[in-house]
């Protein structure tokens, strides 16, 4: 049997994350370790406040599974059944699964994408980066200062009453660059997103590719409202967690952004991606806030996606891992880990 633990690491971020909902300039992240037969994994949770998760929930939840038997698990099918008796959040979910298929796939001597049966990555793979939500004034440096040009796609966070004017900014010093602005759920109604991209498209310079969960997840009627009437992709994000009805999301949204945190697991994640494919959508694999733990993990199922947002390590001050490395843009996984 692998034994489990569990640590906690304090982020500082190179920069002070704003997004609509939210803003912090640290990050606590859990990681948990899994050892035996001379190999070793981890697995990481990134808890996210909109879906109510902390590091101390998420640090319950885990002595609670120690309580009740989670040295007892060394298969998939013994996590299975210790989580469906004690649910725990997606973010810790994920880290216990992912921690123990890499383990699993190490014992097997295979990479973790060949032991889930999912197309090996490529070399490297295209990363958007992200620019938060701050003062306009501060946009044309903070580009300047990140280089933020070598990225192939810019993701924009944005609000509802300084949005238009961050993409005025970054039209202006970087004319053409395609852009995907993130509203994470910051607009009233379908009325207002049309408004927005109305003023949008008259901006000199812009280049708007896709559109990123503007409304609640809530809102289904307003979104099937607006799916045939915006004039770019909208990609959902937060109205997908570990399950969705497809049939539904398509009369909604153009694709979506799967997150293996929200996920709850590898198998959820790679789920997901093949029914966005499956119905037409365009499949992104995203990330939050993370080390190059968890975008090393995300990297394994990376061929499944068409469009890829793994920049959550590079936000990261001084990312003490080291497992992925960033070149003009592109990202490329250590050859070995370092947790084998």
């Amino acid at each position: 049997m692998p034994t489990w633990t569990l640590t906690a690491h304090s982020l500082p971020l190179r920069f002070v994350w704003k997004i609509s909902r939210n803003t912090s300039a640290t990050k606590t992240n859990l990681f948990v370790h899994v050892e035996g037969h001379g190999h070793r994994a981890v697995g990481e949770a990134a808890p996210n406040v909109r879906y109510d998760e902390t590091p101390e929930l998420l640090s319950q939840q885990f002595a609670d599974l120690q309580a009740r038997g989670l040295a007892d698990v060394a298969t998939l099918a013994d996590l299975d059944a210790l989580l469906a008796g004690r649910p725990v959040a997606h973010a810790l979910s994920f880290a216990l699964e992912s921690g123990l298929v890499q383990w699993l796939a190490a014992v097997a001597g295979q990479p973790v994408w060949q032991w889930l049966g999912v197309p090996a990555p490529a070399p490297t793979v295209p990363t958007a980066f992200s620019l938060p939500i701050m003062d306009v004034g501060e946009v044309a440096g903070f580009l300047r200062e990140l280089d933020m040009q070598r990225f192939e796609l810019l993701k924009i966070k944005v609000n509802q009453a300084e949005g238009l004017d961050l993409l005025r900014e970054v039209a202006r010093a970087l004319p053409g660059h395609a852009l995907l602005v993130d509203g994470n759920e910051a607009w009233p109604n379908a009325d207002a997103v049309l408004h927005f991209l109305e003023q949008a498209a008259a901006l000199p310079g812009l280049n708007l590719r896709f559109l990123e969960q503007p409304l609640p997840a809530a809102f289904a009627d307003h979104y099937r409202y607006l799916k045939p009437r915006s004039t770019v992709p909208l990609l959902a994000d937060e109205s997908v967690t570990d399950t969705a009805d497809f049939a539904e999301i398509a009369r909604q949204f153009h694709g979506v952004n799967v997150k293996l945190m929200k996920a709850g697991g590898y198998r959820r994640g790679i789920e997901l991606l093949r029914n966005t494919r499956a119905h037409g959508l365009i499949p992104m694999l995203g990330c939050m806030v993370e080390t190059s733990v968890g975008i090393a993990a995300a990297l394994q199922i990376s061929a499944l996606a068409d469009v890829h947002d793994l920049d959550g390590f590079l936000i990261v001050k001084e990312e003490p891992f080291g497992l992925v490395t960033e070149a003009v843009g592109q990202l490329r996984l250590r050859s070995k880990e370092i947790f084998e």
